[in-house]
């Protein structure tokens, strides 16, 4: 397997979480967003959304969809297992994922996006701009793509980006109540595909993490951390890894 991923994307690294608690080998490609590699003939070819992560599982065979990807991974390799065995809790699970992908990513983006991508979008012409938004398919990325090349969020849109941001906070402290994990009894998709928004919560707004404010997500969080596959997927933080693309990009200026 051939895993297209960026290192920061929150569904990339859900990706590359699952992968490595099912202990499977695969070829890691980095897409370096910065440069729209994710909207190269070449990859629209196995994701037609433009967007990290792609999963390339043999000749013409490929999976887009991070939540798609890790529930064809469990099935595929049912050990250990990622999903409750109860029918209900799966349904449970589901509904979860998807209010991550609906209600914390866009958020997320905004605040990812001006940092990451903005300084670089900014600098491009008047005839730059529209030619990289006729190679993005779909019109919710290319208002995404023009408001950070002509419009940058301000500093209030930022603000309430993070406040939505934190509801996901909320809403595991109180499906916490019943359990260690998100959903049922063991660690599950659920729990996965909310890592990666709460590593960028604990830099952002890491009070929001305190034992006093949300205890059950404190330990939620500490849990998870020590869990080898954590390590194993890498969770570079966010202001590091710019860093080391800046220092790169200036190495081979």
């Amino acid at each position: 397997m051939k895993l297209f991923h960026g290192w920061l994307s929150s569904a990339s690294r859900r990706v590359r979480l699952c992968l490595a608690e099912k202990a499977l080998p695969y070829e890691g490609i980095p897409i370096d967003m910065s440069k729209q590699e994710h909207h190269a003939p070449e990859f629209l070819a196995m994701n037609p959304n433009g967007v990290v992560p792609a999963l390339l599982i043999g000749p013409g065979r490929s999976l887009y969809e991070s939540s798609t990807i890790c529930e064809y991974l469990d099935e595929l390799h049912p050990l250990p297992p990622l999903r409750p065995s109860d029918p209900y809790e799966r349904a449970v699970m589901r509904n979860f994922v998807r209010w991550t992908d609906e209600k914390s990513l866009p958020n997320l983006l905004i605040l990812n996006w001006s940092i990451a991508l903005q300084p670089g979008a900014s600098q491009w012409s008047d005839v730059q701009l529209q030619e990289k938004l006729a190679r993005i398919p779909t019109a919710e990325r290319r208002e995404a793509w023009s408001r950070i090349a002509r419009q940058p969020y301000t500093e209030e849109e930022k603000a309430a980006a993070l406040d939505k941001l934190l509801q996901l906070v909320d809403k595991m402290e109180q499906m916490l109540a019943a359990s260690t994990w998100l959903v049922g009894d063991r660690y599950s998709l659920a729990d996965i595909a909310a890592v990666p928004f709460i590593a960028r919560i604990d830099e952002l707004a890491p009070r929001a993490l305190s034992a006093d404010l949300h205890p059950r997500v404190q330990a939620w969080w500490a849990a998870v951390r020590q869990r080898p596959a954590f390590a194993e997927a890498r969770f570079d933080r966010f202001d590091d890894a710019l860093r080391a693309r800046q220092r790169e990009s200036a190495a081979g200026a």
